[in-house]
């Protein structure tokens, strides 16, 4: 048709692999037909012929042929026919077929057709590109870093589309430049704007889970089960898993020969620390392999309380609670319960004193603060520096050395106070 250059449209439609060949057909029509009941009034007695191949397409329009005309867009005279056509050997009574030129839709409804069917390929575009990733939500995509800003990162994938990485939703020790490769998960699709906005991440466990699976074959195919990941991004993570062959030891299988199948995985987090644990039923042994490497030598379970009561030698303290208190917040996060750790002390030090006897000089909440990061004696809290007990605990250096004061009251010898006043 002249006047409109369909040959670019029919050419993007080529391009856009998601639009099948009939819908691309039915948007055609459908503009088509939209814009033909603004100029005739109706369009049901038009036929419109498309051939995406050529990048052709023909309207044509049928009225009836009649002495009187009432209805001009259904209907034709004779007479008018004749000076149209005047050898022609129609009579009344039938239908005449004309093609309809494009210039008679007029300059501004040729630039409307345009613009509506640039309009709607996009929009198709768009609905397919929301369809695809929707359906990819969980799954690991591989893109380039294109566009790096503050709080977000632009990636683009094969096919050219834009993918976010937030800044949220990327490990901590993360960084990259424009061109780098990036792997993440498909974590959310949003339609913002009438833009899918296609949201990655690289810290939600199911990132990590599906690092697993590319990984190790045995869970890929189903003989071992992830049951639960507890993590805290780049820093460390603990994954429970299950096997359901007794062949199979579900702990190595993951691990690997000499860490050989971990190793990927810990690089690809930037060194991110990975326990892997046997998963069971019993919440008492799944407790004490959560809280590993610390060895555990007693646990008891208040279930109106959702609490953990462990017990343990003074030694393996340190390494239950772990650096910045990371592995007993796993461990919690593994078991779904609050744990809270006591030393020992008959088998350790008798001289020692439980940080809960001090409760009528100590407010409670500050017990209860210092024993959530391990530690529940006099001496274990003696033992910290004054800083560290202030970050960890998040009490303020006041509140801290009033703790300090009292608890070394506790062991101050009676005696050496007594000859101190004698002397004077």
């Amino acid at each position: 048709m002249e006047g409109l250059n369909l040959a670019p449209f029919f050419a993007e439609f080529k391009e856009l692999k998601g639009i099948d060949r009939a819908t691309m057909m039915g948007v055609l029509e459908d503009v088509f037909r939209t814009q033909l009941t603004k100029t005739y009034g109706t369009a049901d007695n038009c036929d419109i012929i498309i051939n995406i191949e050529k990048g052709d397409l023909q309207i044509w329009r049928n009225r009836k042929i009649v002495e009187s005309v009432e209805d001009p867009m259904l209907e034709i005279s004779k007479q008018e026919l004749d000076k149209i056509e005047p050898d022609n050997d129609y009579e009344i009574g039938e239908d005449y077929t004309e093609e309809v030129p494009l210039a008679s839709f007029g300059r501004r409804a040729v630039l409307n057709l345009r613009q509506n069917l640039s309009g709607r390929i996009m929009d198709i575009d768009k609905a397919n590109l929301f369809n695809y990733y929707k359906e990819k939500i969980g799954e690991i995509v591989v893109g380039e870093v294109y566009q790096v800003w503050k709080k977000e990162i632009l990636i683009m994938d094969d096919a050219g589309n834009e993918l976010v990485l937030p800044k949220s939703e990327q490990i901590p020790s993360d960084f990259f430049r424009k061109g780098d490769s990036v792997k993440a998960v498909v974590l959310k699709v949003e339609m913002k704007n009438n833009t899918p906005a296609i949201i990655l991440s690289r810290t939600a466990n199911v990132f990590l889970e599906r690092l697993f699976e590319q990984e190790v074959p045995e869970i890929f195919d189903g003989l071992i089960t992830i049951k639960k990941i507890a993590r805290k991004p780049g820093e460390r993570a603990k994954v429970a898993v299950e096997s359901y062959d007794d062949r199979i030891d579900p702990v190595g299988a993951c691990v690997g020969v000499k860490g050989s199948r971990i190793h990927g995985i810990v690089r690809e987090l930037r060194n991110e620390n990975i326990d892997v644990i046997n998963w069971t039923s019993n919440i008492q042994l799944l407790i004490q392999r959560a809280l590993s490497p610390a060895k555990v030598t007693s646990v008891k379970i208040k279930e109106e309380e959702n609490k953990a009561y462990v017990t343990m030698d003074s030694q393996q303290v340190s390494l239950a609670v772990g650096k910045g208190g990371n592995n007993i917040y796993l461990a919690q996060e593994m078991v779904g319960m609050e744990i809270e750790i006591f030393r020992d002390i008959e088998t350790n030090d008798e001289e020692d004193v439980l940080l809960s006897s001090f409760s009528d000089e100590i407010d409670e909440w500050i017990i209860d603060a210092i024993r959530k990061i391990g530690y529940d004696t006099a001496k274990s809290v003696l033992s910290i520096p004054t800083e560290e007990l202030m970050d960890r605990a998040d009490l303020d250096r006041e509140t801290v050395e009033d703790v300090k004061r009292i608890l070394e009251a506790e062991f101050e010898d009676p005696m050496e106070d007594n000859k101190s006043n004698s002397n004077n």
